[in-house]
């Protein structure tokens, strides 16, 4: 890529680079961003970082009066600061300067994790970029190759290992075998490195389209057990029939299988494709793409996407299994109650890892409620009654489950699809869609009819639980289509109690 086009005027670098060569700035972009440039993914430059000699708080906070940003002080013992510009879209950039690390700008970029990230752009001494490469780092990018700058790399910041990992990832390269050593080395370390930052490293990996083995690689590594240990235990657990794998591989298929669904959603994206016997059916979901493209693509309190935490309640789905493994008399594996030990297991990793509230609520649902919607696949009918409660007990989250539910048949059959019963799951997940998306206030959420203290007035009832048994009475026969009007819900609701009197 030629380098001169990120300076042109109309970019944002090129407005930054002309605003600090006009205010005697020296200042030189630097890690990721040079990266991304040299490899043509100029359009990721929504975090763009700057080296200074001295003064990143004054120099930032300087830029975000001009710019009309927001400034933030990151680090004020390294002098960092950060300015985040918003566009009109919503869409954000943040721009960090930070003073050197070291005395000069080479041993600031000695300083950095590895080779790939160790270039910088000069941006401040005219109107050509100037590529600054002292550890020939453009060579490992052409090699496609992860290195760490330094043997220290790993020990002055341990959360590096997990960072290799990751651009192994996002960019499809290898770790080059002398960093692996010094990676496998650092694995001890890492329980010096804050559990944030544990958190958005492997939030990424998962993100990046092939979880599945970059959750393998992780293994291979040695870094699974590190981060996910509860992972590590689905090992050697054994399932009976139709399973075709431990919990452990069956678990990554789930994985598989998902990202499978989601390349009907995101085609162009990288997810690897289904199996040929479910991509023929999978377009019956079609009519709703558009409506779960958006659904999957919400930003979670944690300023993460929801796609993202759908894969990890995949990882996580039958974690509960180990301990709640039994036998029965014809020898047959169980795990009764699984999913919701499962769950609970979920929200107790994420809360370690310190996910936000939201998204440890979302995993945990998810989870719990993943085997009901191929459960309603073995009923003759699913009734609106059996709708309103699967959503009633999930909410949005009950996408996500019927998803991961369908993601769940695939990881147990593969390419052995039993047909009559992949289609029955995909009757069921049509009948969901469609009510959620097409028939929300009809069956999903009906508008109240009467309220609690309706009931009290009107049927002499004192404030307690029975009110509110009553309540869900009247919304599940107005789901079912049995009332219609205050009046009915009334009668409905002194009829039940004439039952019971």
């Amino acid at each position: 890529m030629d380098l001169n086009l990120l300076l042109a005027s109309n970019t944002l670098l090129g407005r930054v680079a002309h605003w600090l060569r006009d205010g005697g700035v020296e200042a030189y972009l630097v890690g990721g961003s040079v990266r991304d440039a040299l490899m043509g993914r100029a359009a990721h430059f929504h975090d763009l970082d700057f080296a200074v000699p001295v003064g990143g708080l004054a120099v930032a906070r300087r830029l975000a009066n001009r710019l009309g940003g927001a400034f933030f002080p990151l680090d004020t013992e390294r002098d960092t600061g950060r300015v985040v510009l918003t566009e009109p879209d919503g869409s954000r950039f943040y721009l960090d300067f930070a003073r050197w690390r070291g005395d000069s700008l080479r041993a600031d970029l000695a300083d950095r994790d590895f080779t790939i990230n160790a270039m910088a752009l000069d941006v401040t001494q005219g109107t050509d970029a100037t590529l600054i490469d002292p550890f020939d780092g453009q060579a490992d990018l052409s090699a496609r190759v992860v290195r760490a700058v330094r043997d220290q790399s790993f020990a002055h910041d341990p959360a590096r290992t997990l960072r290799a990992a990751r651009m192994e990832a996002e960019l499809g390269f290898s770790i080059e075998p002398h960093t692996e050593t010094l990676l496998r080395q650092a694995i001890p370390w890492l329980d010096r490195v804050s559990r944030e930052r544990l958190r958005d490293e492997l939030d990424r990996i998962v993100a990046a389209p092939g979880a599945a083995g970059h959750v393998r690689r992780l293994d291979d590594l040695g870094l699974l057990a590190a981060v996910l240990p509860e992972v590590v235990f689905l090992k050697g657990v054994p399932q009976s029939p139709p399973h075709r794998a431990d919990v452990y591989a069956h678990t990554l298929h789930v994985l598989e299988a998902l990202e499978g669904l989601f390349d009907r959603l995101w085609p162009d994206d990288g997810y690897p494709p289904l199996a040929r016997e479910a991509a023929n059916t999978i377009d019956r979901l079609a009519p709703w793409r558009d409506q779960l493209r958006g659904h999957l693509l919400q930003s979670t309190s944690g300023d993460r996407v929801r796609v993202t935490l759908l894969k990890l309640a995949a990882l996580l789905h039958d974690i509960g299994k180990p301990v709640t493994r039994s036998t029965d008399e014809k020898g047959r594996i169980r795990f009764l109650g699984h999913e919701k030990r499962g769950a609970e297991i979920a929200a107790r990793t994420l809360r370690r890892l310190r996910f936000s509230r939201e998204e440890v609520d979302l995993v945990q649902t998810t989870v719990a409620h993943h085997l009901r919607p191929l459960l309603l696949s073995k009923a003759e009918v699913v009734t609106r009654r059996a709708i309103y409660r699967f959503f009633r007990d999930t909410g949005a989250a009950g996408l996500d489950a019927t998803l991961l539910g369908l993601a769940d048949y695939l990881g147990i059959r593969g390419e052995a699809l039993n047909l009559v019963e992949w289609q029955r799951a995909l009757d069921v997940t049509v009948t969901l869609l469609d009510s959620y998306f097409h028939r929300r206030q009809e069956v999903v959420s009906p508008p109240k009819l009467v309220s609690g203290r309706d009931l009290m007035e009107e049927l002499e009832l004192s404030p307690g639980p029975r009110v509110g048994d009553l309540l869900e009475h009247v919304r599940e026969a107005q789901a079912e289509g049995q009332v219609s009007t205050r009046e009915e819900a009334l009668e409905l609701a002194r009829q039940i109690l004439g039952k019971e009197s």
